[in-house]
């Protein structure tokens, strides 16, 4: 099904320019995946192009590279490949799929004739030095491969994922390949429709792309902190993975042969139950917390009680002394904010205080750090999951210091769900705000000062910014802080241009000026406009409309129902709406944005801890006579 090493006489074919910028990088090995989940190894010369690779990809597997996409992360490769870094995973894609009943495939099925692979069955992708105990679990499994012992598929879940085992018949690593994830390609388990790519169980989260997430989690819970058990990125090589036939509906082929794929590799840690099996009071509160301020940091949309795993220490009875680890981070690090899941938010550890070891550990956080570190060890991370780090970092950091719980953290991340209608979080009116007080900043600039071209396109590089961000305002507590409503029912969303907004009678004029805004030509002023509106509007005195969820409507063969606050991901599949995004800013842009989000922190933790005084009141006033 794939070739783990590719040798072709196609070194001088198809030789671009030759990079004038700077000097391209030397002979590397790289992975590229095709959307239907094949996966064909290369040595890359110098001399290399994208139109090289492609030629290479259409000899081997005979996959069609009419109108297709070479991309490493966020950057699609054009002709240069100096960037692309050694054992780093491409992805290329048909950039105009036209499906149909005659001709559904797009690359050959199992009864193609292919090369049989010829490197070894389990390889590290990335820097290999920081997977030391997955190195040594490797060396387990494929003495064990040799011997006879084969993986066994993990029947429970949405997407494809297997136990690998040691010579003893232990299992001692769960493997998911991104090419069978919920909605992809070769899923074993009917949830396919999507390639890779493309919005998947979290809107923000696309198909096949769960699987760097995983590791990020492991690469930043710093110091094994939360307990994250080592996860890599591998190619590996197996004929117990699935591969589906699209002529025969989708179904896996029923003679199993090698397949190469690109996948997760997690260490599998014995355990006795999952959190939904054990009474929450007797977890120790430093776990809880310590795995609720990784989750706040990657911004998990999916921590359920399912993949927190309950390990007894004491091994006496059913609750003597237990540990907590938190497993399945695929759905962490989204592209824009989502409504996160947090199981833990109510659990009673979660409202006692942070300790003074963690808040140092906390305290000592570096966004600007991880970020460097996640780009030089998945550089296919989108920019967009690095924006969403720093802002819940630096989030986490200020409310922290602030003196809020995990509890308090977790309430202003999760959105409000009332009667059908999902509202932002208080974090997210925060950026709301930032970004109208930036979108309003614009308008006041004179026009000399306006970057006519400026489109709020992450993909833009504006080569003469060099603005730093400011992680901390200094002198912002001597200001008189902007007061902005917390926790109502909603706020204007900027990215949405055709909002339906129910005024006062008093003010149909100027309702009618903005509801419904043509697209002009320049998107400053769009944005400018749009932001300005919110200066007029309360959100206690008039009704935001957003878009509901009737729970009657199949969304991708679910219901559609609630709030993620309320089931995890894998119980839900409608797309929640977006807020806040974090992409459509440039380099100048987040940065400024960075400062104002910082500014309006403070008034917003207030708001919060008034919130939470004024419940522990109620609670204390009692309701014993209230029938």
């Amino acid at each position: 099904m794939a070739v783990a090493i590719f040798k072709s006489p196609l070194g001088g074919e198809y030789h671009g320019k030759s990079r004038t910028e700077g000097k391209p990088a030397g002979r590397r090995r790289v992975f590229v995946q095709t959307e239907t989940g094949c996966v064909l190894g290369m040595e890359l010369d110098r001399s290399d192009n994208a139109h090289t690779v492609k030629r290479r990809l259409q000899l081997a597997l005979n996959y069609p590279i009419e109108e297709s996409s070479l991309t490493f992360g966020d950057r699609v490769l054009k002709n240069d490949l100096s960037a692309v870094r050694n054992d780093s995973p491409l992805l290329l894609t048909r950039n105009f799929m036209h499906r149909s009943s005659s001709t559904p495939c797009l690359s050959p099925t199992g009864r193609d004739i292919q090369p049989r692979d010829q490197s070894g069955p389990i390889e590290i992708l990335g820097n290999a030095g920081r997977f030391a105990k997955t190195k040594q679990i490797i060396k387990e499994i494929v003495k064990a491969i040799k011997t006879g012992v084969d993986p066994l598929p993990v029947h429970s879940g949405l997407g494809g994922a297997y136990y690998f085992r040691n010579s003893r018949g232990e299992s001692v690593a769960i493997v998911k390949p991104t090419d069978e994830e919920p909605f992809a390609p070769n899923n074993p388990k009917g949830f396919v429709g999507k390639a890779l790519g493309q919005p998947g169980l979290k809107r923000s989260v696309r198909v096949g792309e769960t699987g760097f997430r995983e590791v990020a989690a492991y690469l930043l819970d710093y110091d094994h902190f939360a307990n994250v058990p080592a996860t890599a990125l591998v190619k590996i090589t197996h004929s117990v993975f699935n591969v589906n036939d699209g002529v025969n509906g989708d179904k896996p082929h029923s003679k199993k042969q090698l397949v190469s794929k690109i996948a997760s590799f997690q260490q599998f840690i014995p355990h006795d139950f999952d959190a939904s099996d054990h009474g929450t009071s007797n977890f120790p509160v430093a776990a809880v917390h310590r795995i609720g301020i990784l989750d706040i940091r990657i911004f998990n949309t999916d921590r359920h009680a399912g993949n927190l795993l309950v390990r007894k220490l004491d091994g006496i009875g059913r609750f003597g002394q237990v540990d907590l680890i938190p497993i399945d981070h695929g759905l962490c690090l989204p592209e824009s904010l989502e409504d996160p899941y947090f199981e833990w938010i109510h659990w009673p550890q979660a409202s006692i205080p942070f300790t003074d070891d963690e808040l140092e550990y906390i305290q000592k956080l570096d966004p600007i750090r991880d970020s460097e570190m996640l780009r030089s060890e998945l550089p296919m991370i989108r920019e967009a999951c690095l924006r969403v780090l720093v802002l819940s970092t630096i989030f986490l950091k200020e409310a922290a210091a602030y003196g809020l719980c995990l509890a308090e953290i977790g309430e202003m991340m999760s959105r409000e769900f009332r009667s059908g209608e999902e509202g932002p979080s208080e974090l997210e009116v925060v950026c709301l705000e930032a970004r109208r007080l930036i979108a309003e900043r614009e308008i006041l600039l004179p026009k000399a000062e306006v970057d006519e071209e400026f489109q709020f396109d992450i993909d833009c590089e504006d080569a003469g910014c060099d603005y730093s961000p400011k992680l901390i305002s200094q002198d912002f507590m001597n200001r008189n802080p902007f007061h902005f409503p917390i926790g109502g029912n909603g706020c204007f969303p900027l990215s949405k241009l055709d909002e339906n907004i129910e005024e006062a009678e008093s003010e149909e004029e100027e309702e009618k000026s903005f509801t419904s805004v043509p697209a002009p030509a320049n998107n400053i002023t769009t944005m400018s406009k749009l932001s300005m509106s919110l200066k007029y509007t309360s959100l206690g005195e008039k009704k935001l409309k957003f878009p509901k969820f009737s729970g009657t409507k199949p969304e991708n063969g679910y219901m559609a129902g609630s709030s993620s606050g309320h089931r995890s991901a894998n119980e839900q599949l409608p797309a929640s709406v977006s807020f806040v995004k974090l992409a459509d800013m440039n380099d100048c842009e987040w940065a400024l944005f960075l400062e104002k989000f910082e500014e309006l922190l403070y008034p917003a933790f207030a708001k919060r801890k008034s919130i939470t005084l004024g419940q522990r009141q109620r609670q204390r006033l009692g309701t014993s006579c209230q029938f």
